[in-house]
């Protein structure tokens, strides 16, 4: 359900007003995540609307084509029969202006005759970017910006990231051994961590709209890449591949409606099994130039927000040099194999100098059950 009065929040008279705006705010954050995964190109969005400390509305943007969250804590105000004209509505993004699949939510806070309105960050989409405001404003409506401002650019980084590049938002993951190995000298990689790190994995999938892995990972390891029944969402599984050596039974050709795979690579290869794979239902896509950045432009024309790289250090390498990563999570397990062979998560970068190693930025550090994980940016 969509839209509901609910989570009430009583603010008592003399409470600060700033931590009302707060309060609130973080219910649009967390209405928005409702939908993690399932909104994009559109960013993750909720919407509440509360008069003298009490919700009438709330709703969230549940996927492209339906209606912002705006409209849906509207209707949902308006079935209460109060004014709106002392009420505030809350969002999270700046209400679009103009005319896409729906029309502008700005339009139809003006309709609604809602009194103030409070947002917590700007709209990057160069159509929106700072007009919504000004149409409220213009209308008489009052205006406050910037509530819980980084927790709402945080939340839709990659959709910021998208509208700005025409690039989706590169999330390179991994797991290794406390010595720096993804396999043993044999191959071997299961399991690295224990079930708590990987249930995070799985959720963390559940926000991304592909997964990216190459070859040598379907025929090493086999995977299923979805989201393991945490959401009905599953992203789209793309697999990268210059010979098309894939064997004809694989997890990944098992397509569903809900778990699509997508194989990217070079013309002229294989035709017989392009062809087996087809009939399958696998979309496979020829194209001339397969890099990362190549095959990360394909993904950004279909509407994806968030990429996940979970491949190989070759690849992962390759995705890194070329810019296609933004964050990175590395799950760390206390374990030690040694091998002077056995892999390692990145392959050479190319640099030779301790000076020259990529720095990240924002990074964190959090213990997963057994298991270690560190997050952070690339500059």
């Amino acid at each position: 359900m969509n839209s509901q009065v609910s989570n009430n929040f009583p603010i008592g008279e003399n409470a600060d007003k700033d931590t009302q705006h707060d309060l609130w705010m973080q219910s649009c954050i967390d209405l928005a995540k409702k939908a993690r995964g399932q909104t994009a190109p559109n960013p993750m969005v909720g919407s509440v609307i509360v008069k003298n400390g009490q919700v009438l509305g709330e709703g969230f943007h549940p996927k492209a084509g339906d209606p912002h969250a705006e409209i849906f804590a509207i209707r949902a105000a308006k079935q209460t029969g109060e004014d709106l004209c002392d009420s505030t509505l809350y969002v999270n993004l700046e209400p679009c202006n103009h005319h896409g699949r729906t029309p502008p939510c700005s339009e139809a806070i003006i309709k609604a005759g809602i009194g103030e309105v409070v947002i917590g960050a700007i709209d990057a989409d160069p159509r929106v970017s700072g007009t919504g405001c000004d149409r409220l404003r213009d209308a008489g409506i009052k205006v406050t910006t910037g509530i819980l401002e980084q927790q709402c650019l945080d939340l839709n980084e990659a959709f910021f990231h998208r509208v700005k590049t025409n690039l989706p938002f590169g999330i390179f993951k991994y797991a290794m051994t406390l010595d720096g190995k993804i396999a043993t000298t044999s191959g071997h990689s299961y399991w690295i961590t224990e079930n708590e790190a990987r249930h995070l994995v799985h959720d963390l999938r559940v926000e991304c709209d592909a997964i990216i892995t190459g070859g040598n990972t379907v025929r090493l390891d086999n995977p299923h890449l979805n989201t393991h029944g945490l959401s009905i969402h599953s992203p789209l599984r793309v697999v990268i591949t210059q010979s098309f050596d894939l064997p004809e039974e694989a997890n990944l050709w098992n397509v569903t409606d809900n778990e699509r795979t997508l194989v990217i690579t070079l013309p002229n290869v294989n035709p017989q099994l392009k062809q087996k794979l087809r009939d399958r239902q696998v979309e496979v896509l020829e194209l001339d130039d397969i890099s990362p950045e190549a095959v990360m432009r394909e993904l950004g024309k279909r509407g994806c927000n968030t990429v996940l790289w979970e491949c190989g250090g070759r690849l992962g390498a390759a995705a890194i040099k070329a810019k296609m990563v933004q964050k990175v999570y590395a799950f760390i397990a206390p374990k030690l194999i040694g091998g002077f062979t056995a892999p390692s998560p990145i392959d050479d970068l190319g640099l030779n100098l301790m000076t020259d190693a990529i720095n990240l930025s924002r990074s964190q550090f959090q213990q997963i059950g057994s298991d270690f994980l560190i997050t952070g940016y690339l500059k």
